[in-house]
């Protein structure tokens, strides 16, 4: 459990508006039950990738309708921003 919340969900204040305490886990499972390309992108950048793909691997196992409705595209944003990642990367 966070300490204190998280500074950066202050950018999203609504995303679980009903508990402003919420963990980072939290937010993030929110965010990936209401897939926004934009949001998503901000969450890899705050937290990493990997931690988006843990999230959303823990959410899968509990094979909620939730999740069967965003599963199409979680996976096409996520997808999309690992080809960003990759290719900002090979920039340098």
């Amino acid at each position: 459990m966070n300490a204190s919340p998280n500074p950066f969900w202050q950018t999203y204040p609504g995303m679980v508006w009903s508990n402003p305490d919420a963990t980072d886990s939290v937010h993030i499972r929110a965010a990936l039950l209401r897939p926004r390309f934009g949001q998503l992108l901000d969450i890899a950048l705050a937290f990493g990738l990997e931690r988006l793909r843990q999230e959303w691997s823990a959410l899968e196992v509990e094979d909620m309708r939730e999740v069967k409705r965003a599963r199409q595209p979680v996976e096409r944003i996520l997808r999309h921003i690992q080809e960003g990642f990759t290719r900002a990367a090979s920039r340098d």
